[in-house]
Formats: C-alpha cells, structure tokens, sequence
C-alpha cells in the first residue's frame, strides 16, 4: 500500500488547514462587503469548457477516465463565465460573485514526468459590464485587490508589487511587425527570452526597438509616455492611464508599488484587456499570490453579449508568506472530559455534551484514569485548557 500522497498532491496538518480556512474567510468578508456572492462551479467540467476557447493549453489539463471528455479544472473563471451565460443568463448585470476552492494542472517534472499540481484558490469575477463600462469595471477590481490586501495584513514590509499589462497595447506594438512574426515576436516578449527575439529575421531598426519594449517597464507614468511615443495619442492609453489613476492614491498609502509592463501576459491565455499580477518578496525569491484580467472574448465564446474581469488568490502562497502564526489563530481553549472508571462512560458523554450545549469546546478522554491528578496530567499533555474529572 502506498504511504506517501501522489506527487503534486499534499497531505494538510490541522494548523495548515486552519491557516487556509482563517485566509479563506477573511478574503470572503471582503468579497461579500463589496456585493459579490459566493459560486461553487463544479471540480469535473467538459475539455472542451477547460481550454476556454485554446486559452488553455491541453496538456496542462488533468483528464478523467470517462466516456465523455471530462477533466478537472485548473482554474474557475471558465466554468463560472460558462454558467454566468447560461444558467444565470436571466439575472440583472453586471453579476459580482466569487468563488474558493482547489484547482489541478498538469505538470512536467525535471524527469519528465506529469504530475498533478494542487493549488487552492479564492477570486472573484465580474460578469456582465458592457464596453463602455470597462474602465469602471477594472478600477472596482484593482480596488477591490488592494481592498484584500489590507484585510489579509499585506503591507509595504512584503515589498506588494502589482504588475500590470495590457492585451491590446501588446497587440498595438505587434501591429509594427510583419505579420508572419507577430507570434514569435511576442513569444520572445512574454517570455523576456531576448534570444530568440535577437534570433527573428526582422531589420536592425525594429529588432532594436523590441529589444527596447522588452524592457520598457516600470513607474506608470513614464511608461505611458514612453507608449505614446510608441504608439502615438491613442484612446486605450488614456482609458489605462484612467484606469491606474483610480488605484494610484491607494496602492501608494498601502506600499503597494504600481508597474506597467507592456510585455506582460499571465500564464494562461485567456485574457483581452487588462491583465495583473501581485508579486510580494518571500523569505528566498518573490512569491506570485494573485493574477487575472479581462476576458471578453471568453465571455461571447459562451454566448454572452457583454464582458467578464476578475483574478484569483493563491492561497497557500499567502499563508507560506504571512506564516502560520499570522493565518492560524490560537486553537479555542479545549476542556478534556475524563472519568475515572469504565461504568461511568455514559455519564462522561452525558458531561461532555452538557458542556457543547454551553458553547464550549471539549473532548473526550479515550479511556479511564485512576486518578484526577492523572488526568489533569494528560490534559496539558493534549494542549486542553482543563479538566473535567468524572469519580462517581
């Protein structure tokens, strides 16, 4: 019989959940605060619902042994976009609802082999603003992530840097290349592989422009200037810099340092407009704990007519950053309900559930003691604040 859990998969401790649970609901009460409510999209969706329209590579998805193509999804935005177009395409827009909830990709290990990879996620998206309303929709979302941030105890002493990009600024500046290198070239981009971009058969002056963009990130302001320079006077870039105007004033009082990158895509495809990433610095190496974006055409894909933003938490990444005594609060103090022989086990259970009906914690003692000072002895062996001896 196998002892350990498969590779990717995790056996949690009692405090680890806790810390999970405690991350979970402190995100929910802000989630709720700002009018959203909670979805449970379901772990099992069709293949064809989990790529998100080739948004999400194939062999990043966990396959079932079914009849039908079935898998297990690597992230919620697709299922609860697939359900906000269908079964709850009647209520009025735009639909606020978050969800929480484990998540499995498939991965490559350094043998080579797939493993599944386990994440916890907690998000929120926002389903249902039309067009004109996309600048509103992202500054609610940027706001409501610093709004998080504050709950959770995130401040300047992590070092919170909330990257963000752009879907069509990024096309705007691969309107510039040939078309039949538009697809490495921003490969090279995203991937800040300046190889392969020095590698693309493009003249001198262009490469040497992309070997610039690859660059060109940094404080908002200067990179929009550097855009406009780019790109000339645009409406997107106005509506940006309209945009990040709106979360500004706040990430700066909260130590949250804003960065533009033009060259910034999340790992899956599946955003058109706006895209983010919260990046904090863990005790070894910086520490992704949140991501997403806007995703429109996600959302006519399942025959809605108007647009969907939201991004996701990691929520194990959180509480490795914050630690265990910052997610975890203090076990509630526990009496243990002991009796000193095996004829007065109904009177211990008859005390034990006295002592529930008072709103208080208590366990049971799995066997008699001779003795109270035996135990009591094993009551702070236990961690139990105290003890409640039965002699008769």
């Amino acid at each position: 019989m196998a002892l350990q859990p498969a590779a990717g998969a995790r056996d949690l401790n009692p405090r680890e959940v806790e810390g999970n649970r405690w991350l979970c609901d402190q995100l929910a009460e802000v989630y709720r605060g700002w009018g959203y409510a909670e979805v449970a999209p379901p772990l099992v969706e069709r293949l064809q619902t989990l790529e998100a329209g080739g948004g999400i590579a194939e062999q990043e998805l966990m396959r079932l042994a079914s009849d039908d193509p079935l898998g297990l999804r690597p992230e919620m935005t697709a299922s609860i976009a697939r359900a906000a177009c269908t079964r709850m395409a009647a209520r009025p827009r735009p639909l606020r609802l978050w969800s929480s909830g484990p998540v499995f990709r498939s991965t490559v290990s350094d043998t080579g082999q797939n493993r599944l990879e386990e994440q916890l996620q907690s998000g929120v998206e926002l389903v249902g603003a039309d067009a004109s309303q996309a600048l509103v929709a992202d500054a609610e979302l940027l706001r409501l992530l610093l709004a998080c941030l504050r709950q959770l105890g995130i401040s300047a002493a992590h070092q919170p840097t909330l990257l963000i990009g752009h879907h069509a600024v990024l096309a705007a500046l691969l309107d510039q290349v040939p078309t039949e290198q538009r697809l490495s070239t921003r490969q090279a981009l995203i991937n800040y592989d300046p190889l392969s971009l020095a590698a693309l058969e493009l003249p001198a002056h262009q490469r040497q422009g992309l070997q610039q963009l690859m660059r060109l990130r940094g404080e908002p302001e200067a990179v929009l200037y550097q855009l406009e320079q780019l790109l000339g006077p645009k409406p997107l870039l106005e509506q940006l810099a309209g945009t990040l105007s709106t979360v500004s004033a706040v990430a700066s009082r909260q130590g949250v340092r804003l960065q533009l990158d033009p060259s910034f895509q999340p790992h899956f495809d599946l955003y058109d407009g706006l895209v983010l990433k919260l990046v904090c610095q863990g005790p070894v190496a910086p520490v992704e704990i949140a991501s997403g974006g806007r995703y429109d055409a996600l959302v006519a894909r399942f025959g809605g007519v108007a647009g969907g933003m939201g991004f996701s938490f990691q929520v194990e990444a959180i509480r490795e950053l914050l630690g265990t005594d910052a997610t975890a609060p203090e076990r509630p103090p526990i009496t243990l309900v002991s009796y000193a022989a095996p004829e007065l086990l109904g009177k211990a259970l008859d005390q034990l559930e006295q002592l529930h009906g008072q709103g208080q914690r208590a366990e049971l003692l799995q066997q008699s003691c001779a003795s109270e000072a035996e135990a009591t002895a094993l009551a702070g062996e236990r961690g139990c604040c105290s003890c409640h001896w039965i002699a008769s």
